[in-house]
């Protein structure tokens, strides 16, 4: 039997990461990914702008008057994940790019989820991941880092 196959958790996040490679955003993509407790796949999303709002007409940068950056438009990962989803969420693990912001965090509870694995968490001092930890804390939402990657390009093994 191989021995160098991957976990559930490496296939999972790197559903998410491939998901995040469909995001339009110059400088954030994120993916997300939601699995029951048979380890099915039940929704899937990126950060991106809503249904029939065309990427090349709404702004994508990070600066300057609020309506005439990304920050009002777009739909991160996380909701678009829950809002593709195909079934109940209830008890569900989210696999996702980046820490969820509080905004998100008050979705994943509501929605029922109960694990949110993370790969990176580069805004871990602000406010809103403090919040966001906070709500997971209080509602008993688990949250844990993923540092275990080893998604590579693997060729064809030379036969002969």
């Amino acid at each position: 039997m191989r021995e160098d196959y991957l976990s559930w958790d490496q296939y999972f996040m790197g559903i998410a990461l491939l998901s995040a490679m469909r995001s339009k955003d110059e400088n954030t993509q994120v993916g997300a990914c939601i699995v029951n407790s048979d380890k099915r796949i039940v929704g899937i999303g990126y950060n991106g702008l809503p249904f029939g709002c065309d990427d090349r007409v709404y702004p994508w940068g990070r600066e300057g008057n609020w309506l005439d950056t990304k920050y009002p438009y777009v739909v991160h990962a996380e909701p678009n994940a829950i809002l593709n989803s195909t079934s109940n969420l209830k008890n569900c693990t989210m696999y996702v790019t980046l820490f969820p912001c509080h905004e998100c965090a008050k979705l994943i509870i509501q929605s029922g989820i109960k694990e949110v694995v993370y790969y990176d968490n580069k805004y871990d001092d602000t406010d809103s991941v403090i919040a966001a930890k906070r709500m997971f804390d209080s509602s008993g939402v688990k949250y844990r880092l993923f540092n275990d990657i080893k998604i590579a390009a693997r060729g064809a093994k030379d036969e002969g």
